[in-house]
């Protein structure tokens, strides 16, 4: 057993399936979870990360000549 960082909500887990970096839902409060440690197992919430535009300018690769 382990306690949902979000809510508190006890979340029942087969502990020796999980791995560094599994993800997992939360079923009280619909939190997706990150496991980011094992022994002992902790959880994290998954920050949706917002995706930042990468502009690659052919251009600049002439600006060296």
């Amino acid at each position: 057993m382990i306690t949902c960082p979000v809510c508190d909500a006890e979340i029942d887990l087969d502990e020796d399936e999980l791995e560094e970096g599994d993800t997992l839902s939360c079923e009280e409060c619909g939190a997706e979870l990150r496991v980011v440690g094992i022994d002992p197992l902790e959880l994290e919430p998954v920050e949706e990360e917002e995706e930042e535009d990468i502009d690659f300018d052919e251009d600049e690769d002439d600006d060296w000549r």
